[in-house]
């Protein structure tokens, strides 16, 4: 199985402007073109969000036409996009369908998160009741921030970690996203300033936190054979060697705030994904993870083994997550903590970033990835869900950076959607489109040729 296309919008801050039915058109679009395809060549399609109506997903995808093909509804909490990524890859992997589109969107409300039904029981009201009996109360800080820094002074006391150490992620996250022209915040902060930010929860300061965003991003899959079928695709291709969605087990109610948290599920989601693709942590070589908080960052290396146990926080000491590490550099994107977090396209937008690295279309932050190396992603959802994927080039080949002009000739496009974030022209959109639709879909979408901010 492998991603032929990929495409997102920019990530934003909250605002009216912004409706999921503009954004996941855009990205879809974007990832129509990037596949050389229409939307004729799409047997399935699957639609991620947290907070939204039933069948948002319809609303989008009539959009790019009306096929009659299955379209599937994903919440999965956080984990939503890649979960959408997980049912595009086993409907292509069960023989179901030979080409699906997965699109993922979020339209958010500024602030922290919190529930939207009070009239039923909260699916983590277990998780908080434990939560309460882990560390000290705090009124002020939201459910997650609370869960998060207490799993960071566990981390502390139990390791060894010290303040600076999750601060220091931030720091490196936030240096990452000036790269990236898809992050909601694209400004670099000194230690001292990431420590300074007002305080959320614990050792958790407002710059160690993810911010709510607005925004989408999509991602065609493919079989084999409908690869084999486009030859001259091969070299953009990326390869699915490995993936693995899981949930729970008894662990997580096991008094500790780590556990809250996922942090034996991690290392459970990744050793299946890992197996599957029949590699190693050691041959990943870019990673691009949940890190809702700098807590989670920590947690998720320690977790996919790229450190020793409780070692995770010598990994960040030492510069391994950055440039210049001979060892998996962890978020280019700038991370959920700079890139933003949309719930429902954070995934996805993960797998895009690796996507433009393997091909070498991310010139302007490339990793190097030897040939017989991978990338792999991660996303994690509290109630819970996780998905580890394992990512190579179809033809098995190293990346090498690709400038910018060629890019833009080898994508039709004329520029480089890896460095550069543009939306769409009518001309374009209408080149994927269905023949079979009807452009009452398309209403008086104010993002239609326009690109998402």
């Amino acid at each position: 199985m492998y991603i032929l296309g990929v495409g997102m919008t920019k990530f934003a801050k909250p605002q009216p402007k912004n409706d999921y039915v503009d954004m996941g058109f855009e990205a879809g679009i974007k990832a129509l073109l990037d596949a050389h395809i229409t939307y004729d060549d799409v047997e399935q399609g699957v639609a991620s969000y947290c907070y939204g109506d039933s069948t948002c997903g319809q609303r989008v995808f009539y959009q790019f036409g009306m096929t009659q093909i299955p379209i599937y509804n994903v919440n999965n909490n956080c984990a939503s996009g890649s979960t959408a990524m997980v049912m595009a890859r086993d409907a292509v992997r069960y023989g179901a369908a030979d080409c699906v589109l997965a699109v993922g969107f979020e339209k958010m409300v500024a602030g922290s998160l919190g529930a939207k039904f009070n009239d039923r029981t909260d699916p983590l009201d277990r998780a908080a009741a434990m939560s309460k009996t882990l560390g000290p109360a705090n009124s002020t800080a939201s459910f997650a921030a609370q869960l998060f820094g207490n799993a960071a002074e566990e981390y502390m006391n139990k390791f060894g970690a010290s303040p600076k150490d999750f601060a220091e992620i931030a720091r490196v996250n936030h240096e990452h996203s000036q790269r990236n022209p898809y992050a909601q915040f694209r400004t670099e902060y000194s230690e001292e300033q990431v420590l300074g930010s007002p305080n959320i929860c614990g050792v958790l300061t407002k710059l160690q936190c993810c911010p709510t965003s607005d925004g989408a991003a999509a991602a065609v899959i493919v079989s084999q054979s409908f690869l084999d079928a486009r030859p001259h695709l091969k070299s953009q291709a990326v390869e699915i060697r490995g993936q693995s969605l899981a949930t729970d087990s008894p662990a997580l109610y096991g008094n500790s705030a780590l556990s809250l948290v996922g942090y034996e599920l991690v290392r459970h989601t990744a050793a299946q994904a890992l197996s599957q693709a029949k590699t190693s942590i050691q041959d990943v070589k870019v990673v691009e993870l949940h890190d809702c908080f700098s807590t989670n960052e920590m947690l998720v290396i320690d977790s996919l083994g790229l450190s020793p146990r409780g070692k995770a926080h010598e990994y960040v000491r030492n510069g391994s997550i950055t440039y210049g590490t001979r060892k998996a550099l962890v978020n280019p994107s700038g991370g959920l903590i700079s890139k933003g977090h949309p719930l429902g396209a954070t995934g996805i937008a993960q797998c895009a970033e690796l996507v433009w690295h393997l091909r070498g279309w991310a010139n302007n932050r490339l990793v190097d990835i030897p040939a017989g190396t991978a990338a792999l992603q991660q996303n994690a959802g509290l109630g819970g869900a996780c998905v580890v994927t394992i990512l190579r080039r179809a033809d098995g080949r190293g990346n090498e950076k690709i400038t910018d002009a060629e890019v833009g000739t080898m994508t039709g496009l004329g520029y480089n959607p890896a460095v550069e974030a543009r939306g769409f022209t009518v001309k374009q959109a209408e080149s994927v489109r269905s023949r079979s639709r009807h452009d009452w879909a398309l209403g008086k979408g104010k993002g239609y040729g326009q690109a998402h901010v």
